[in-house]
């Protein structure tokens, strides 16, 4: 299930340089960070149930960045 919107894929893209992005190579990146962002998410949310929380945090989200 798709939770990022393409445009701010694509204008991602384009900051980085691109002069132009193609809608599969927008979909592409898009589907990794998506990824990215759940493997992230599921390590913080383990630190924070571990520290007795169920607020997660921004310690939380970096940390699991590191692991």
């Amino acid at each position: 299930m798709s939770e990022l919107p393409i445009a701010p894929i694509e204008r991602i893209l384009r900051n980085a340089g691109a002069p132009r992005v193609s809608t599969e190579g927008a979909e592409a990146l898009k589907k990794l960070m998506e990824e990215f962002a759940n493997e992230i998410a599921v390590k913080a949310v383990k630190m924070a149930k571990h520290a007795g929380r169920r607020t997660i945090r921004a310690d939380d989200i970096m940390m699991a960045k590191e692991q």
